[in-house]
C-alpha cells in the first residue's frame, strides 16, 4: 500500500554519458498532472479466522498478518499497521512509521460483495497529503474482504512536483520535497540508495540512459528487484511520461508530468 504509486526513479547509461549534464533535458521541476495519469493497483487479503487477515498490498506474496482490533501491530519495512472494524463492510487501515500516520484508508464493501471502495490518504514527512480514491473489482472467488482486488479506476486528486537535477557531471539526483527523499544516481549501471529520513535502509536504484529521450530504471529492496521505470520525454521537453511496471503486477502505472 506504499505511498503506493510515489516511488519514482530515474537512470542513464555510460554509452551517452559524454552528454553533459548541464545539458541535460532531463532536468528541471517536473508537477504530476492528475487527470493525464494513469493508476492501477492489486492486492490479495485472505481471512485468517476470526477478524484476522493477511494483507499482500502489494499483490506478490508479502503479506502482513494483522488482527483486526484497532491496535499498531508490526508491519513491513519497520512500520506498524492497525485495522479497526467498522461495520460488517467497513474497515479502517492505518499505517505508521516511527509512531507518525504515514497512510490512513477507508474501505467499504458493496452490497453484493464484489466492488471494494477505498478512500485512502498518504501523509508526507512535510505534513502535506495525497488523496487516492480507489474503487476495486473482485477477481475470483472470495467473500467478504478476503480475495483478489483489482483497480484500474482510481482517480488521484492531488500533484507533486518533482525535482530532476544534474549530479556530479554524469549523473541525476531526483529530489520529491513532498516526501522528503533523494536519490543521487550516475549512469553507471549501478546500486544507489534512496535517502530521507523515512526511508528504510535498503532501498536502491539504478540507471540506464536507453537514448537522450528515454531512461530506464530498477528499483530494489535488500537486492531484490521491486519493480523498474521507464521515463520518457515528449519531442516538445515539455512533458515526461514515468511508466512503473511493478514486481507481481500486471498492469504499470503510468504517471505524466508537466516541465514548471
Amino acid at each position: 500500500m506504499f505511498k503506493r504509486i510515489l516511488q519514482v526513479l530515474l537512470v542513464g547509461c555510460l554509452a551517452t554519458a559524454t552528454l553533459r549534464a548541464a545539458n541535460d533535458p532531463f532536468v528541471g521541476d517536473w508537477k504530476l498532472n492528475p487527470s493525464k495519469s494513469k493508476l492501477t493497483d492489486q492486492m490479495k487479503v485472505e481471512s485468517l479466522g476470526p477478524n484476522k487477515y493477511a494483507f499482500d498490498f502489494e499483490g506478490n506474496g508479502n503479506a502482513e498478518t494483522i488482527v483486526a482490533d484497532g491496535t499498531d501491530q508490526p508491519g513491513l519495512f519497520g512500520t506498524t499497521l492497525s485495522v479497526t472494524v467498522e461495520g460488517t463492510d467497513a474497515l479502517k487501515v492505518v499505517r505508521k512509521e516511527k509512531g507518525r500516520t504515514i497512510i490512513m484508508a477507508n474501505w467499504r464493501l458493496s452490497k453484493d460483495g464484489n466492488t471494494l471502495r477505498d478512500d485512502f490518504t498518504g501523509i508526507n514527512p512535510n505534513g502535506s497529503t495525497y488523496n487516492l480514491n480507489y474503487v476495486y473489482k473482485r477477481s475470483g472467488a472470495g467473500s467478504g474482504f478476503a480475495g483478489t482486488w483489482l483497480s484500474t479506476s482510481e482517480a488521484l486528486t492531488s500533484a507533486f512536483v518533482l525535482q530532476l537535477r544534474s549530479y556530479e557531471g554524469d549523473g541525476l539526483s531526483i529530489i520529491n520535497p513532498s516526501s522528503g527523499t533523494t536519490t543521487n544516481m550516475k549512469f553507471d549501471g549501478k546500486d544507489y540508495p534512496t535517502l530521507g529520513a523515512n526511508v528504510p535502509p535498503g532501498f536502491t536504484s539504478s540507471v540506464h540512459r536507453v537514448n537522450e529521450h528515454l531512461l530506464e530504471t530498477t528499483d530494489k529492496f535488500n537486492g531484490k528487484i521491486r519493480g523498474t521505470q521507464q521515463i520518457k520525454l515528449s519531442s516538445d521537453l515539455k512533458g515526461l511520461t514515468m511508466t512503473v511496471q511493478r514486481v507481481g503486477r500486471s498492469f504499470p502505472n503510468i504517471l505524466v508530468f508537466e516541465r514548471q
